[in-house]
């Protein structure tokens, strides 16, 4: 079933209500199976997908992990997502269930560009990262021969008009790269360079000329071979704007070489009503789960908070008699029976509160298009991060941000700036778009829609406690002068909702985090993180 314009236009007329109000989000309303359940909790009262029962409620992963590739390597599953401008870039994470996941490190430290949809793989023993980039467009490889690393500096395979690589070894053992747009590109055998120019091998199916998809935009082509087939999973119409717009497909052919043949129950996965819980639903890889059976892993839209950025989703994944395959999990609205056979390696996520004891930069914290020298800013000191001061406002400063998952959270902190200093907490979308509290010695500096819209007095001098709420994209900014005891509210509340890609471009989410401007080093102590049901 397909929606036509005016089933989606009806459909967003009758939940306009859902979209624009104060919660922002659709309700977690109950069906003849009963109420869905709420998440469980974790590290900083953040939600998990592990409800403890022997099932899971998506997302796997919550907050900004777009593009995920996934590695099954023995009884270990690792998984990475594109990291944009944020540096250091390119986290891993590890699981041994494929429900709770552990960050692993950054394998990306220098800045390369903005990264998009890499490709995690392994070969005869060694693991590869496969990059691509804008600004340069380019794609990259790095190695290492453990998955903490070190990796290896980036290699430059010249790719300029090619995104979303997918790595695929072929029947002959040859290595290739399989690019959007259904071209591929020869790899050498070490896999660092490769061998000729791409070339075109696959027409994607194409959805009904009525659908309302953002665009064709096949990319995202992964190979899975299982059971003497290649199979070839792309993602089309575009992974944003209208909600039904993003999709899966696949293809299979007995040769890595072609043809290729289209799935006949194509799109495999895809939003079809504004209503459902997950929109823009796209760009999926296979992965065999610890017990034999096969799930998928893609990304997608939580309903009313694209402030959030595309979130990791898991897919129950059912072989037919036909020799294809099809998503079992419908909306993924509801609770799924988990992955059997495997083994939790720990508790899923991590603490964003921080006593900085040590640096946590490329786990916890990452820059926003960092100078070569960035990381020389930050360190760890006495039991807070020492964070030296860099351009005049946010937009300058390469702030430090982390991942939010929840629709709802607060974070503080005690900040003590240096004479000419200027710091604060913030909200951050890009250079252009954010918003948060900051000041100096004896004002205030609102930030809103990207830019300083106001300077009123500061009563507390060079140290203070500042907090930030969003409850749902409805921001507050608190201070206090006693370190948390008591608080003033600050007289300029915010709506953040239209703080986005479809508004702004740009792929990424609207991110907590700190910053530091003007002259000398500032102080940051006792940082505090807590998600709100």
């Amino acid at each position: 079933m397909h929606l036509n314009r005016r089933h989606i236009m009806g459909a967003a007329f009758a939940g306009s209500a859902t979209l624009l109000g104060p919660a922002g989000a659709a309700p977690r309303a109950g069906t003849a199976e009963g109420p869905v359940p709420d998440w469980k909790r974790g590290f900083d009262n953040q939600r998990i997908p592990d409800l403890g029962d022997g099932r899971f409620l998506n997302p796997l992963m919550a907050g900004d992990h777009p593009d995920p590739t996934i590695l099954k390597d023995g009884k270990d599953y690792y998984m990475t997502f594109s990291t944009f401008d944020s540096y250091p870039g390119l986290v891993i994470w590890h699981s041994r269930d494929l429900i709770n996941w552990r960050p692993v490190g950054a394998a990306l430290t220098r800045n390369i560009g903005s990264v998009w949809a890499p490709e995690l793989c392994k070969h005869k023993g060694r693991y590869y990262l496969y990059i691509p980039t804008k600004n340069p467009n380019t794609s990259w490889v790095i190695w290492a021969d453990k998955i903490e690393g070190p990796w290896s500096d980036p290699v430059d395979l010249k790719l300029p008009a090619h995104i979303d690589p997918g790595h695929a070894v072929g029947e002959d053992g040859s290595r290739w790269l399989f690019l959007s747009g259904g071209d591929r590109v020869r790899l050498s055998d070490d896999g660092l360079s490769r061998i000729g120019e791409p070339e075109h091998v696959y027409d994607p199916w194409r959805y009904p000329s009525d659908w309302i998809v953002e665009g064709f935009a096949p990319e995202g082509p992964k190979i899975t071979r299982h059971n003497g087939w290649f199979y070839m999973i792309t993602a089309v119409g575009g992974t944003a704007g209208p909600p039904t717009g993003h999709m899966v497909i696949a293809a299979r052919s007995r040769s890595i070489n072609g043809p290729w043949e289209n799935c006949p129950r194509n799109p495999l996965v895809r939003t079809t009503s504004i209503d459902e819980k997950w929109w823009s639903r796209g760009h999926a890889t296979l992965v065999e789960g610890p017990d034999g059976g096969w799930w998928a892993v893609y990304h997608g839209f939580e309903n009313g908070y694209w402030t959030l950025g595309r979130q990791a989703l898991l897919d129950p994944v059912e072989w037919t008699a036909d020799g294809w395959f099809r998503m079992k999990g419908g909306d993924l609205s509801r609770p799924i029976a988990k992955p059997k056979g495997g083994e939790k390696a720990g508790p899923h996520g991590m603490a964003l509160s921080d006593d900085f004891s040590r640096l946590a930069i490329g786990t916890k914290w990452n820059f926003f298009k960092p100078a070569a020298d960035e990381q020389t800013r930050a360190r760890a000191e006495n039991g807070s991060l020492i964070l030296k001061g860099r351009g005049t406002a946010p937009s300058s400063s390469s702030p430090l941000l982390l991942i939010a998952g929840d629709p709802g959270y607060r974070f503080e902190c005690d900040i003590e700036i240096a004479p000419g200093g200027t710091a604060g907490l913030i909200l951050f979308y890009d250079e252009k778009l954010y918003c948060g509290l900051g000041f100096d010695e004896t004002r205030f500096v609102t930030h809103q829609y990207g830019i300083e819209r106001g300077r009123p007095a500061n009563p507390h001098g060079r140290r203070m406690r500042m907090r930030v709420t969003n409850n749902r994209h409805i921001v507050t900014f608190d201070t206090s002068s006693d370190g948390g005891k008591t608080w003033t509210r600050f007289d300029r509340g915010m709506e953040v909702s239209g703080y986005h890609h479809n508004v702004r471009g740009g792929f990424l989410m609207l991110r907590p985090g700190l910053y530091s401007a003007g002259e000398g080093e500032t102080k940051f102590t006792n940082f505090r993180f807590e998600a709100l049901v």
